[in-house]
């Protein structure tokens, strides 16, 4: 599937295009302004765009109003319409964000329950009682996500909620032409809806991917044939920037051999799982590291690993973004005018290259096996194998430089990262400089 060698670029519309935090149903243009980052994805060398809520909805885009009908803070249908035309035209795949756990109280089935109570006919696409009340004095009670009750939850056991969801996805698919979707909340859904999400939009397209945002526990139980094709890798998220954090290499080495190792009870090889240092959920990577100089080796184990590696929009150049604060998450999604390219974002571009080029490295750390080779606290080396390549990756997560020596570092090898790839011959050692990250394919 075209999705296990992406490279995704994720956008939060309605941040980056500085829409007002709640609707004020005043029409603008706003997403227009995606038009002039689509060169700059291509450029960075993503594949595949991931949108976050784009719909109409009350305030931050998981509540929606209308599933068919594009946020007024961002434009109309047809400007999104041109957005996913232009990234098309550039050869750069769609991903929408299915919200479709829970609805905000401004959906226009909730408030018809809201004026006719009983005797509305869409009483039974959510979970309510009339024997109490909501914290809104509604006169009825509804359960809301995890406590959240402007966000009404679903009834995805009703047929009739379940067609309206997936013709909402046929609308998609035929108006915005996309190619997959992120599940919001998907170890939430109904697990009859996710199967039979799955062989529905098989059937609108056979390379329809399905992306669910899982937190913990099994990725198997919904990452499966019947399910979904991938999820986020939050295990490893933590790993990533707490290996750097503590100065513990151990840790996401333990991680990653414990779900892609070659060993019988390795957990999750084979599948191909979304991979991030940060997103529109979660602090950025620059604010999140003590040590900023580890945003390059950070990057450098995120393109290394096996997973599908995931940018958040800005934090390709290094952005900072806390969570909480006044405005709650809104500091993690802001507005920006244009792309900021630099040192940092030409890095990932190199990266993102190695993996979206036909050849012998992207198909190793695309598809490769995971094998630690050398683990210390402040270093790593790992192997990405498959039948035809070899790639190691060597990551020094401190200010000294250090040397590895491994059996494994005999030969030649085409130095990836270095400028014009020269061919070097290792004897069993390698030197790395302080933060450096080395990508090394046996030649």
């Amino acid at each position: 599937m075209w999705f296990d060698d992406a490279v995704v670029y994720q956008i939060y519309p309605l941040g980056l295009c500085g829409a007002p935090l709640y609707n004020d149903d005043q029409p603008s243009h706003r997403i227009l302004r995606l038009l002039d980052w689509v060169e700059h994805i291509k450029r960075l060398g993503a594949t595949c765009v991931l949108f976050n809520p784009l719909f109409e909805s009350d305030a931050h885009g998981y509540d929606t109003r209308d599933y068919n009908k594009v946020d007024c803070r961002l434009g109309t249908n047809d400007d999104l319409r041109q957005v996913c035309a232009a990234l098309h035209a550039a050869g750069i795949k769609i991903l929408f964000d299915g919200v479709f756990n829970h609805v905000g109280r401004g959906f226009w089935a909730f408030k018809d329950v809201q004026e006719k109570r009983w005797d509305s006919p869409y009483k039974d696409w959510f979970h309510i009682s009339f024997d109490g009340d909501s914290c809104y004095g509604d006169g009825f009670w509804y359960e809301g996500w995890e406590g959240h009750f402007e966000l009404v939850k679903l009834n995805l056991q009703n047929p009739a909620v379940v067609d309206y969801l997936l013709e909402s996805v046929r609308h998609w698919a035929e108006v915005f032409g996309i190619d997959g979707l992120r599940l919001d909340v998907a170890y939430m859904l109904d697990r009859d809806f996710m199967r039979r999400l799955h062989s529905f939009t098989r059937e609108l397209k056979p390379d329809f991917v399905l992306i669910g945002e899982t937190l913990h526990g099994d990725y198997n139980q919904i990452v499966n044939d019947e399910m979904l094709d991938s999820c986020t890798n939050y295990e490893c998220y933590k790993g990533l920037y707490s290996s750097f954090n503590s100065v513990n290499m151990f840790e996401i080495a333990h991680s990653l051999h414990r779900q892609f190792g070659g060993d019988p009870w390795c957990i999750y090889r084979g599948k191909h799982l979304l991979s991030f240092v940060d997103n529109h959920d979660v602090p950025r990577l620059a604010s999140i590291l003590t040590d900023k100089s580890c945003l390059r080796p950070a990057y450098g184990m995120l393109f290394g690993m096996p997973g599908i590696p995931c940018v958040y929009y800005g934090s390709e150049w290094g952005i900072a973004g806390e969570k909480g604060g006044p405005d709650g998450d809104w500091a993690l999604r802001p507005a920006l005018d244009e792309p900021a390219p630099n040192e940092l974002s030409a890095f990932i571009k190199q990266l993102a290259h190695l993996r979206s080029t036909d050849g012998a490295a992207a198909r190793a750390l695309n598809y490769g096996a995971y094998r630690n080779v050398v683990i210390q606290n402040k270093q790593l080396l790992f192997e990405r194998a498959c039948d035809d390549a070899t790639v190691l990756v060597a990551v020094n997560a401190v200010g000294e430089p250090y040397t590895f020596g491994a059996g494994e570092l005999n030969g030649s090898f085409v130095d990836l990262l270095a400028d014009g790839a020269p061919t070097v011959e290792l004897t069993g050692s390698l030197e790395l400089a302080p933060y450096e990250v080395r990508y090394l394919l046996r030649a």
